[in-house]
């Protein structure tokens, strides 16, 4: 999983370490900091993990897109599940989009 630094908190970190989901987040500076304090805590953030970490711009662009669409930007829903619904509507018209422009 790729993701910016928004994504380091515990625990995201935790919910994948759980299900053997290697992450390539970096970690904020005031993480960085806090780590260096604690003995044992090495930061890791090596080559492989560098070259893993260019590809996040499609994670931002993904978003960029999805929040084109105001409810979705807004979160004007009243419920997850409606919520959810016009992520997945959303997704799956953008989708369809760029499948046409790039088959054309």
């Amino acid at each position: 999983m790729l993701a910016d630094k928004g994504y380091p908190s515990k625990k995201n970190r935790a919910w994948l370490r759980e299900r053997k989901i290697a992450a390539t987040i970096p970690e904020r500076d005031d993480q960085i900091a806090h780590r260096r304090r604690k003995p044992g805590r090495p930061i890791d953030f090596g080559e492989a993990q560098q070259e893993r970490y260019k590809g996040r711009n499609v994670v931002e662009r993904c978003f960029n897109k999805l929040k084109q669409w105001r409810g979705i930007a807004m979160r004007s829903d009243k419920t997850a599940r409606s919520y959810r619904a016009a992520i997945a509507l959303a997704a799956t018209l953008i989708w369809i989009k760029t499948d046409l422009i790039h088959t054309a």
